[in-house]
């Protein structure tokens, strides 16, 4: 058997719904001919992608690691064939928020200037490595740990935490902030691509409360309400600033990493040279 792209859709929706039926629905597929697709697919694979022992489908580990690779190869496929990169390949550039900070309008202009031909797309994906892993973009800006299998990694530099939080906040007296003045806030945490959490604390000292969110705009609306107090990066005051926002040191924290990543193996022609530019942007500061 030949595996087609039908295979690789049929699969990821049945990862997405975790339900054989749900997925044959939103497939417009009876559930046995999905069951069929999916039993092709694990003999041609000589694996078992589903655990079907439970009432929920779970993925099995070679599940879950076919998954990542499907989504990619997919997405290469789906992005080969839009006529609209025909005429120009544009290199595309994630990031879940705050992108390079204040280096971000300089590296778009420079890019500009340097690659005309060459249509750089700076996408917000809400995500923990803003769709990389997934093939819907060929290199990401990240901050924190980044330990999805499959990727190259290189630090870009170091970024001081601050706290964010509303204008009429208690903490807006203060000039700067320490983990321990938190604790008797709420904080709000982005569970999916934040980089704060209650970890950041020692365990005998963490806040009494935390409210979960599950993107930026989540968390900004959040902290801008006064419902929380947020921790970022001092990259955050200059790419989401909001007039009900204040910013505050935070001193005793340790600062967040900033990463480029882009997935190992062939990539984008282009890929070399926003590595080099990024790297000529922060040198100049």
């Amino acid at each position: 058997m030949t595996v087609e792209l039908r295979h690789l859709r049929a699969f990821l929706v049945i990862a997405e719904e975790g339900n054989i039926t749900r997925a044959a629905a939103r497939l417009h597929l009876g559930q046995p001919a999905l069951s069929r697709t999916l039993r092709q697919l694990e003999t041609q694979l000589g694996a078992r992608l589903v655990d079907r022992s439970t009432h929920h489908l779970e993925l099995t580990a070679e599940g879950r690691t076919f998954r990542d690779k499907a989504a990619v190869a997919l997405a290469a496929v789906e992005n080969a064939l839009d006529p609209r990169g025909l005429k120009a390949w544009p290199l595309r550039l994630g990031h879940p928020w705050a992108a390079l900070g204040d280096h971000t309008i300089p590296l778009l202009r420079r890019w500009d200037e340097t690659h005309p031909d060459t249509p750089l797309e700076l996408l917000r994906i809400d995500d923990r490595t803003a769709g990389l892993t997934q093939g819907r973009v060929d290199a990401a800006l990240l901050r924190g740990e980044v330990t999805a299998p499959g990727l190259r990694t290189e630090r870009l530099l170091s970024e001081k935490r601050v706290v964010v939080m509303a204008s009429d906040c208690p903490l807006a007296a203060l000039p700067e902030v320490t983990l321990a003045d938190l604790t008797a806030h709420r904080i709000a945490v982005n569970t999916v691509s934040g980089t704060t959490s209650v970890d950041l604390w020692p365990a005998s000292a963490r806040p009494a409360a935390t409210l979960e969110v599950t993107n930026t705009d989540e968390w900004l609306m959040a902290v801008a309400a006064g419902r929380a107090v947020g921790i970022s990066t001092t990259a955050t005051p200059s790419n989401h600033a909001h007039p009900s926002l204040l910013f505050r040191p935070l001193v005793d924290a340790p600062d967040i990493p900033l990463l480029l990543a882009w997935r190992e193996g062939p990539g984008h022609p282009a890929l070399p040279d926003l590595v080099a530019l990024t790297r000529e942007i922060l040198a100049a500061g």
